[in-house]
């Protein structure tokens, strides 16, 4: 079944009943109030304005809970702006580079660490449902006081194939960070695990990978970093740097 006739856009009240109308159309998915959603529903997704924010939901978190894009510094990262550049991804990164594309944006995590770190971050997200989240994620961003405060612009978002984006680049950015999916192999934490296997549902694995390092190699202007599970094979060749986690790597490729 397609992703389209998978998933529904769900309001419990009529507060946010306009906003959930939009985003259905946007979505070309039904709208369901839900409480009138029925036991057996064939949708297996479903977005809801809940708590503040846009979250995805399964089943399981149809009454409560559900996923969205935390825009709050990570367990162990600093408040301050900017944040120090001195963990594994920033030294990927690099501290002397400027602007940074993510590619593969996925729930945002690493474009919104960068982004507290000074970067000049812009994001590519193929999935449309995706780039929903995303952007409800930004926007609670904006208003967010040390944003506001420094006139800071969250990172702006572009949403198809990041292929085709890449290859129409007017200018080449500094670094272009890809963290494509690859195909499971570890057991994951609970959290880790909920919303991978959601995402991995939504975008499938990266059969494109390839062609997208190809894509990247060609478009940046200084290097390109490729984050992947630390069993998988360099997606580009042998790295000119590697920086090793416990369970992931950033592969660096120099130009």
């Amino acid at each position: 079944m397609s992703l389209s006739r998978r998933g529904a856009v769900v309001y419990a009240d009529d507060s946010v009943l306009s906003a959930s109308q939009a985003l259905a159309e946007r979505l070309n998915w039904p709208l369901l109030a839900l409480r009138d959603l029925p036991a057996e529903s064939p949708q297996e997704f479903f977005l809801c304005f809940r708590d503040g924010c846009l979250r995805l939901l399964d089943k399981q978190t149809l009454k409560k809970g559900g996923l969205a894009v935390d825009v709050d510094p990570r367990p162990g990262e600093q408040h301050s702006y900017p944040a120090p550049k001195k963990d594994l991804l920033a030294q990927a990164i690099g501290k002397k580079t400027k602007t940074v594309i993510d590619a593969t944006t996925g729930w945002a995590q690493d474009s919104l660490a960068l982004f507290r770190m000074g970067y000049e971050v812009q994001c590519i997200e193929r999935s449309p449902v995706m780039a929903q989240l995303i952007k409800d994620g930004f926007q609670r961003l904006g208003q967010k006081d040390w944003v506001l405060n420094r006139q800071l612009q969250p990172p702006a978002l572009m949403v198809g194939n990041a292929i085709e984006f890449l290859n129409g680049l007017s200018q080449a950015p500094d670094c272009i960070y890809l963290d494509p999916m690859f195909p499971p192999k570890r057991k994951q934490t609970a959290a880790t695990r909920k919303s991978m296997a959601i995402l991995r549902e939504i975008l499938g694995d990266d059969l494109d990978r390839a062609d997208l390092f190809q894509a990247a190699w060609q478009a940046t202007g200084k290097r390109v970093v490729v984050k992947s599970p630390d069993y998988a094979e360099p997606l580009g060749g042998k790295p000119s740097e590697s920086y090793q986690g416990k369970l992931l790597r950033y592969d660096v490729y120099l130009k």
